[in-house]
């Protein structure tokens, strides 16, 4: 793996939503590190593509209510235990649970795997609130996927929440989760 400055030289081989990220950060001026990698599919592999980008990609959770009328994405550090209980009780929705996938591509046009604030441009009508996990806000960068889990980005957190949140009219709300048994 590699880290490269900004998009692909090429658009050959890559899905339209990781090219329409690239075309939507470029338009607002967000700088952005890339690495191009295998799907992730267990922790080693995602600690190989956090060392290359030199931060840890966020924990992003596509959750929903039982009645499925309330979807939220929740950003955690990576090395975080996710407690459905913990989270609740601060967003004042009972019985949360993982969104379909069908939900998660209506919503965000995103799959299983490369779930990602990126997804967030594509819900136009609000329908996802944004959680973020106070730890996350700490740090300088964030790292995600560009809609698709074969690419990860880097950005600067403050370039995430003072230019890519307003632009695509999303607010967040900030979440405390200890993450411990």
């Amino acid at each position: 793996m590699e880290l490269f400055d900004g998009r692909p030289e090429s658009d050959e081989g890559r899905l339209p939503r990781e090219i329409r990220t690239y075309d939507f950060l470029d338009r607002l001026g967000v700088e952005y590190q890339r690495t191009d990698h295998e799907r992730a599919d267990n922790m080693e592999a995602c600690n190989e593509i956090d060392a290359v980008l030199g931060v840890v990609i966020c924990k992003n959770l596509f959750l929903c209510n039982r009645q499925k009328t309330s979807f939220y994405l929740l950003m955690m550090p990576g090395d975080k235990k996710f407690k459905t209980k913990e989270l609740s009780s601060q967003i004042h929705s009972a019985r949360l649970s993982f969104a379909d996938p069908e939900d998660m591509l209506k919503y965000l046009d995103i799959e299983p795997g490369a779930v990602s604030i990126m997804g967030l441009m594509n819900d136009t009508d609000h329908a996802v609130q944004l959680l973020i996990d106070e730890d996350v806000l700490q740090g300088d960068f964030i790292g995600c996927h560009p809609c698709v889990c074969t690419s990860s980005l880097k950005m600067k957190t403050e370039d995430i929440i003072e230019k890519f949140l307003p632009a695509v009219g999303h607010d967040y709300k900030v979440v405390h989760l200890v993450g411990e048994d």
